[in-house]
């Protein structure tokens, strides 16, 4: 159980550091985050460049924040809570001092099941389609789904999830009580009552454009592998799937358009070794239990002609189009003798493939199968 002084210490962390800080991350984890936020007050000097974090710190309050998150029915969640998700242990000294969450589903809960679906702000109709569909179909397979709240294909995860009466999280690089961007207000609200709002840095806080980055590395770390469905070469959404497989977690991408700016870096990735998915089947597949989440192969439509002997079928692909011909031409076109042929062709009639008449035998065309 974490104790009140140790919650506190955390949450003012929060507001006088930026999330992803290494020097702070390796003090809590020597001395703790009590001892640690002490020494930020008092501007120990053995803190490397510590006026910058004494400033801030002497203008945090702790208690208001909590407060100010309990007032819109979010909570803080640190190491040693039992909603903590411990694959963020992963992440070593960059994992988060402490997650602020708006929601009343069980963060750790959520996340034990649960895919990171990001792209392209800038989304194509194509991708947003798909990114709708995958997360509807994951969500109605018992997948959370986990996305960054942004336009576009983030959007339309989030979406998709909500569609199918699913679980989402929205990593936010903003507060749990603040809009970003303000457009996403109604969905941010729709999340909070269905499914999670998280954030790194506390209530009230704004974005940063250095937050959006630092904030990937929580998405991947928090699930159990990151489909990018749309990013063009220089797409922020990449710096999750780059930290997806930095911690070992599967990346998969969705190819799109070969001359499309939008799938242009999801094409570079699946050169560099990504996995293509199409389905969200194949997804679960990739994700979810070895020899358990198992994806039904893809396969052709069966066919009359798909149950004929070898014989047969090379006769009936010996009758032309159009026309009747004699067992004789038949036979000479299939390689088969006169008796061969003639035996093929009966069977055939009784399967209804072909037809005899006065000129010879035609051949009987199937509704809606090709020649």
């Amino acid at each position: 159980m974490t104790s009140d002084t140790e919650r506190c210490a955390r949450a003012l962390l929060t507001r006088a550091v930026e999330p992803g800080d290494k020097r702070v991350a390796q003090l809590v984890a020597s001395i703790g985050a009590e001892a640690t936020a002490e020494r930020l007050r008092i501007g120990d000097p053995r803190v490397e460049q510590v006026e910058r974090y004494r400033d801030r710190i002497e203008r945090a309050d702790a208690h208001a924040d909590l407060a100010r998150v309990e007032s819109v029915g979010g909570r803080l969640v640190v190491p040693g809570d039992l909603e903590w998700p411990t694959q963020l242990d992963d992440l070593g000294l960059m994992a988060p001092l402490a997650l602020w969450v708006r929601g009343v589903a069980d963060l750790r809960l959520t996340a034990l099941r649960s895919v990171s679906v990001v792209g392209a702000r800038a989304a194509t109709p194509y991708g947003e389609r798909i990114a709708s569909i995958f997360a509807s179909d994951l969500a109605a397979a018992g997948w959370a789904v986990v996305s960054g709240g942004a336009f576009g294909i983030d959007a339309q995860a989030h979406l998709g999830a909500l569609a199918a009466r699913g679980m989402t999280i929205a990593v936010l690089a903003c507060g749990v009580d603040v809009a970003y961007p303000p457009r996403h207000d109604s969905l941010f609200a729709r999340i909070a009552a269905d499914g999670l709002l998280v954030s790194e840095v506390p209530p009230g806080s704004a974005p940063h454009r250095t937050r959006f980055l630092v904030r990937n590395r929580v998405i991947a770390a928090l699930t159990r592998g990151t489909v990018v469905v749309e990013a063009a070469i220089r797409s922020g959404s990449l710096s999750t799937a780059h930290d997806a497989e930095k911690l070992g977690r599967p990346v998969l991408v969705v190819p799109g358009p070969v001359d499309s700016m939008m799938s242009a870096g999801v094409h570079r990735e699946l050169r560099r070794g990504a996995l293509a998915v199409t389905s969200a089947a194949e997804i679960i597949e990739a994700v979810g239990g070895l020899g358990v989440d198992l994806a039904p192969m893809p396969s052709a439509p069966v066919l009359p002609r798909d149950g004929l002997d070898l014989l047969s079928a090379r006769v009936l692909d010996s009758l032309p189009v159009r026309g009747a011909v004699t067992v004789e031409s038949v036979a000479r076109d299939a390689g088969l003798s006169p008796a061969e042929t003639a035996a093929a062709l009966g069977l055939l009639e009784l399967g209804g493939f072909a037809r005899s008449g006065p000129e010879g035998w035609r051949l009987v065309r199937q509704r809606g199968v090709p020649r």
